[in-house]
């Protein structure tokens, strides 16, 4: 099935209402940026201009880990990003609208407007706090924020009410079965329902850590375990699945998980695609879809 596949994804990130979009993954080059392209072209496509920025680093020419090509940014006039100072480029330039405080793996933050067409790097903050200030400044200059994200970063996403985009890949596993229970995993722990009233409840401070989701099913504990957002649950792959079948777990603040994408080509291994997108979608119940083979499941 052929689809325009960033403006179904922001169709339904519009559809819950959030003004922001993360974009988070299972593992690196597993096509969150390119999930991110095609949903910035479809706000464009709709008269939107949106802000961008990065929980870490995205849009460079290469990986400063392998010297491997990266999908590249290529932003139109009125958008909004923030970035580190020093990687805004030189020419053609950029209006500045504000210099932040806070600070970039790569430099001082800051909130520009492009004003001529050109290939962009976001820098954004790396702490779950400062990811936070500036979605909310940049909800402040821009009708909608789409942050790339990454997995090790969950914590960003509390205390929002942002659409949530999952990205998985080949690159991220060594087999596709890896892959489509690595997302499961993933997609599970994010969409954890809310405590609902009069249900007998155990709640947890902090996080739920893998020693304490531990003793409650050695102890048989049948009341909800409660977490304040799905984002405190420090369990993944595997040892996640196994909580979430032995646990009734609840939060107090659901995530709101509305697409999963895939792609099959890593940098190692490929996958079918046809295979992967089917199962992925199986396996997480969410709307799945292939942004290169602009296809859904």
């Amino acid at each position: 099935m052929h689809v325009r596949v960033g403006d179904s994804i922001l169709a339904l990130a519009l559809a819950t209402g959030a003004r922001s979009l993360f974009v988070v993954g299972t593992g690196k080059n597993v096509g969150k940026t390119v999930a991110m392209r095609a949903m910035y072209d479809a706000c464009l496509a709709r008269e939107i201009l949106p802000a961008l920025t990065s929980i870490g680093r995205d849009g460079e020419a290469v990986d400063a880990g392998d010297a491997q090509a990266k999908p590249r940014l290529f932003l139109r006039p009125g958008t909004i990003v923030a970035t580190a100072r020093d990687v805004l480029p030189r020419s053609p330039a950029s209006e500045m609208l504000a210099l932040s405080t806070l600070r970039t793996a790569a430099g001082t933050l800051v909130y520009a407007r492009v004003r001529h067409a050109a290939h962009y790097e976001l820098v954004g903050p790396p702490t779950a706090s400062g990811i936070r200030e500036a979605v909310a400044t940049l909800g402040s200059l821009a009708p909608y924020v789409i942050v790339d994200g990454a997995i090790d970063r969950i914590a960003a996403l509390a205390g929002g009410e942002d659409a949530i985009v999952v990205a998985c890949g080949a690159s991220a596993s060594n087999t596709l079965d890896e892959t489509v229970a690595d997302v499961r995993a993933l997609v599970a722990r994010l969409c954890v329902p809310k405590l609902e009233r009069g249900n007998d409840a155990l709640r947890i401070e902090g996080a739920l850590t893998p020693s304490i989701a531990a003793e409650l099913i050695r102890a048989g504990e049948r009341r909800s375990v409660v977490v304040a957002d799905p984002t405190k649950i420090a369990l993944a792959g595997h040892a996640a699945l196994h909580a979430l079948e032995r646990l009734d777990l609840r939060c107090e603040r659901p995530l709101n998980v509305v697409a999963v994408t895939v792609a099959s080509i890593g940098r190692d291994r490929s996958f079918e695609p046809a295979r992967l997108l089917r199962d992925v979608a199986a396996a997480t119940g969410v709307p799945t879809f292939d942004v290169y083979a602009a296809s859904a499941a």
